[in-house]
């Protein structure tokens, strides 16, 4: 099974990059560039899956619409990232 998933990268004031993944709750990281925050949230988003399905959770569906809280970042973008789930689950 496949899954696609918004991610907000929000540019810090140091240059990083914030990663959040606004469907799964608390579900966020950072990178030092573009690319690897990417990459980052594709690797946080598959464990934050992996461990709803292995504990029989239902799996969030990517949302319609959210609201992100950018504080201090200097700059906002929107991303979409897919990553793949082993085992067949719910998703909500």
């Amino acid at each position: 099974m496949r899954l696609t998933y918004t991610v907000v990268l929000l540019r810090e004031q140091d240059g990083r990059y914030s990663a959040l993944i606004p469907a799964l709750s608390g579900c966020a990281t950072w990178g030092d560039d573009v690319p690897h925050a990417l990459r980052m949230a594709e690797e946080a988003a598959a464990l934050y899956v992996e461990s709803l399905a292995a504990h029989g959770q239902p799996i969030p569906a990517d949302p319609d619409s959210f609201t992100v809280e950018v504080g201090d970042a200097t700059a906002a973008t929107v991303h979409h990232i897919t990553i793949g789930l082993e085992e067949a689950a719910p998703v909500a």
